[in-house]
């Protein structure tokens, strides 16, 4: 069993949750819940888009008032101010996108609507084991909840296009912006041989290399400059970007997955960068530890595109949680 299963207690994070998801469960008519509510068991849970394509569950346009502020109410709980905050950056981003894009000229290929944006809820709020997820184009947060008290809050997709916006009242406006700052400020921080090291390709991937995929392995992003070997002030700006990533999660959930982290261990943890080192080009970079994987890509759209992610080898979806809770159900059964 590793470490995220046992220390993914967060029993007040649950608490919350399932009384959010009631309350949200609660406003809807039958035709709305029908939509929303799908089975545990089974590969919709699995399933997520972080492009602008048609997916199941129920739309914030396809709700009332009332309704959207609890499905929004619901999505709170399981993210910091600044995570929540960052997410409805992110939806509210599709309306600046539609605008850029008819100034561009060309047809728009995808419809770009800030309620585009879809939750659903598998099993049901207190039961043994539940989650929700709410995914749309850029966004991903997908939670699973076991026994009411242990918490998987991977996979976690924020995205951003424009990455900065360049027209209107909002031009300026960089909502990942500590994204690429603080990788761009750790890589400047290291000696020229350890960037030799740390910068594995002079050109960029096209998207991150783990897409949307439902499960991933160390192999699958490159491994560069390891903690351990950097000095003192870029192992602490690798620490500050790591906990960037972990800290868009609610509290209860951060501090459990940080605590993951760090038995595992930081020393073994890698930096890896591609593409060039100046501003404006297109670039990618992914943290690699034993236990999880982050993943940032830059490079569509003249380099202001953002993808990032944070995932985890033996948890995302809840693996690990999910595994002690049914060995721990047949053990107990056992000696019943």
């Amino acid at each position: 069993m590793t470490a995220a299963a046992v220390t993914a207690y967060a029993p007040q994070a649950a608490s919350a949750m399932t009384a959010a998801a009631h309350e949200f469960l609660e406003s809807l008519d039958v035709a709305q819940r029908t939509e929303a509510q799908f089975p545990f068991v089974g590969d919709e849970r699995f399933v997520w888009h972080y492009t602008p394509v048609p997916r199941n569950g129920l739309s914030l346009k396809a709700m009332q008032p009332d309704q959207r502020r609890a499905a929004l109410d619901l999505v709170a709980t399981g993210l910091s101010p600044r995570g929540f905050g960052q997410a409805q950056q992110i939806m509210a981003l599709e309306t600046i996108l539609d605008e850029w894009e008819r100034l561009q000229g060309p047809p728009q290929r995808w419809l770009r609507d800030p309620e585009n944006y879809h939750l659903s809820i598998f099993g049901r709020p207190g039961d043994e084991r539940w989650s929700w997820r709410v995914c749309g184009h850029h966004l991903l947060t997908h939670i699973t909840v076991v026994a009411e008290a242990h918490l998987a809050c991977v996979p976690l997709f924020f995205g951003a296009n424009p990455a900065e916006v360049r027209h209107g009242p909002e031009k300026g406006l960089r909502i990942l912006s500590a994204e690429e700052d603080l990788a761009r400020g750790l890589l400047t921080q290291l000696t020229p041989d350890q960037r030799r090291v740390a910068v594995v390709d002079p050109h960029a991937p096209d998207d991150i290399l783990t897409k949307n995929y439902r499960a991933i392995e160390p192999g699958m992003a490159p491994q560069g400059l390891a903690l351990g070997e950097m000095a003192q002030a870029p192992r602490e700006q690798l620490v500050r970007l790591i906990r960037h990533y972990v800290d868009r999660s609610a509290g209860e959930m951060a501090a459990n997955a940080w605590q993951d982290i760090e038995r595992a261990g930081l020393d073994p943890v890698t930096f890896a960068w591609a593409g060039p080192q100046e501003a404006g080009h297109g670039h990618y970079y992914a943290v690699v530890g034993s236990t999880f994987l982050i993943e940032y890509d830059n490079t569509q759209d003249g380099a202001n595109h953002i993808h990032s992610v944070w995932r985890d080898f033996t948890n995302d979806f809840g693996g690990d949680v999910l595994a002690r809770h049914y060995a721990e159900s047949a053990h107990h059964h056992d000696h019943g």
